[in-house]
Order: structure tokens, then sequence, then C-alpha cells
């Protein structure tokens, strides 16, 4: 499509029960969207590449948003890298692939901040994309996403495609997964601290040193990025990209230490305790900060604080609390 996507054009959002896809659910719906399509993993198995192409050639979407993917932590990813490369893999795959074959013109493929090189200059700039080695930790997620953006680029080259590829910096919110091993940083750290200061504990242990800096994105404002760079019109979205590079960092602009991380989200959950480090367990890269010049010139900024972002998660956590397992 040459402009915005229709509001009463079919939209499919794979990956919607996840965090990232069901912000952009409620993001669409807020903005008046009348079809959105979901498929839960019971009726449409992402990694069956016939029941993809068949799901997309009977709904015939304006566009695809494709935000399912298996996401974790550093633990995840070093405990189970076949599967987070080989099920990336089939995911976009099968999606992308299906996509161009049922004639879907849009498509917008949610990446990760990973991409880059582990000693990237900072703050990361999308040209920085396959300069350096990646993050040892997590390298085989992250050659996945890289070859998501690759797949979007090829199909725009060869077929005339508008694919177009966003890489949000950590993401955190409602809806993320708080399990006490598999999770990202701010999820775990919320359910420690949560449970600590349930039992009254006077210290909680802290994985690394608390010494690398990260950049974290409250999810609303990932999908409303989204949405925002889904809905670009054609020439505006090509005229601030450069042939070959369809990826585009979302991000805040701003990062802060794990152990300032840590200590806000002390402060959230109201642990009054003692925060150990364990420096003998991984930092992951140093830095990891987005260059969001690019995303701010065409049209959009953050809009929620981390302390903002971490009390409206608490409060998210809190009221679903009976539902979380692990």
């Amino acid at each position: 499509m040459s402009d915005a996507v229709y509001r009463d054009a079919p939209v499919f959002v794979a990956g919607h029960r996840g965090m990232a896809g069901s912000a952009i659910v409620r993001r669409l719906a807020a903005l008046g969207y009348r079809r959105i399509l979901t498929a839960p993993r019971s009726e449409l198995d992402l990694a069956d590449q016939a029941a993809v192409r068949g799901y997309l050639q009977r709904q015939q979407p304006a566009a695809v948003v494709l935000a399912a993917a298996r996401v974790g932590g550093i633990q995840a990813n070093n405990n189970y890298p076949a599967d987070f490369i080989a099920e990336n893999l089939q995911i976009e795959l099968n999606v992308i692939d299906g996509a161009h074959r049922a004639g879907v013109q849009r498509l917008l493929f949610l990446g990760s901040s990973c991409i880059y090189p582990r000693l990237a200059p900072q703050p990361m700039r999308e040209d920085a994309l396959l300069t350096g080695l990646l993050e040892p930790t997590n390298e085989p997620y992250a050659v996945a996403k890289i070859a998501g953006i690759k797949l979007c680029e090829s199909f725009n080259r060869q077929h005339g495609r508008d694919y177009r590829s966003v890489m949000p910096t950590n993401l955190y919110g409602p809806g993320d997964n708080f399990h006490p091993e598999d999770s990202h940083v701010i999820p775990g750290l919320m359910r420690r601290f949560h449970e600590a200061a349930q039992r009254g504990d006077a210290e909680v242990v802290v994985w690394g040193s608390g010494t690398p800096m990260r950049e974290f994105l409250h999810v609303d404002d990932m999908a409303a990025a989204s949405v925002h760079v889904m809905n670009l019109p054609r020439d505006t979205w090509q005229a601030h990209t450069q042939p070959m590079l369809s990826h585009l960092n979302v991000g805040t602009g701003v990062d802060c230490s794990i152990r300032e991380l840590a200590e806000a989200v002390a402060r959230v959950t109201g642990f009054r305790g003692r925060l150990v480090w364990d420096a003998s367990k991984p930092d992951g890269a140093p830095r990891k900060l987005m260059d969001v010049s690019r995303l701010a010139a065409l049209g959009w900024k953050a809009s929620i604080t981390l302390e903002e972002g971490l009390r409206d998660t608490y409060a998210w956590f809190r009221a679903h609390a009976a539902e979380i397992r692990g």
C-alpha cells in the first residue's frame, strides 16, 4: 500500500498473546481499527509453513505485524540457544514468505536491539548492523532477528514489497514474562523484590556487577511507535531510509545502569533491604543505547518515563499475580 493502512482494512497481528503483540492490538483498537485479525496457537501454529500460507491466503490481510517470537533473558538464551534460533527463524520465514505469497504489500517486523555488535559505538545507529561481533550470550537469537530484517529487505528488493522492520530496545510492561529464571531483567527483578518484600527479607542477590548501561521502553510506547511506522506513507518512509536499510530503531534515547534500575524497582515494590551484587554472573554487553534520531525525524518520541512505567508494570503484576506461573 502506498499510504496509511485504512482502519476498516484487515490487519493480522502474529503473536497477539505476547507482551508486544497484545500491546499492538490494544493500540490498533484504540485508534479505531475494526478488523484486527488474531489466531491463537491452537488455531494457527506459526512454525507450520503450510498452515501459515493457508491462513494468509484465506484472510487476505492488508497488512501484517510480525510480533511473534521466542524470547527470554540471559539465562534462557544461554540454556536454549537451539530453540531460540530455530523457532524464530521458522516463524519469520513462514510469516514473511507467506505474506508475500498471499499478496500482502505491507508488513512490519519486530526485531530487537541485540542485532547490533557487542561493542558498537554508542548510541547505536541503524548502520552499525553487521559491523562487528555480537554479544555471545544471545547470539543465536540475534542472528535470527538479523535474518528477519534481511528477509524483509530481500522481498522489498526483489518483489517491490513494502516490508519494514523496527528494532525496539529492552521492552517491559503489562503482559511481561515474570518467570523467576527465564525472564528479562525488569520482570525478573520485580518479582524477586516483590517476594522479598512480602517475606521481609534483609537482602536480595542481583546478577552481575550492576555497571552495564541499558535502555528500557514501555511496551505501550513501543506499540504506538510501531503503528506510527506501519502507517507512514511509502515515500515518507523511503525518504528517511537508505537502500538495503529497512530497519528503524525504537527507544527512548536514555539509559541507566542496572544498579540504578534495581534501586528503582526496589522503590516501586517497597523492598527496603540490601542489594547484593553477584559479579560471578554474566553482565552481557557493557552498554546498549539506541540512536533514535531517525524515528524522531519521522515524527515520534517516547512519552512514558521509566519510573512511571515501572509503577504501571508493578500494578499489572500485582493484579495478575495469581495467574503468573513458575
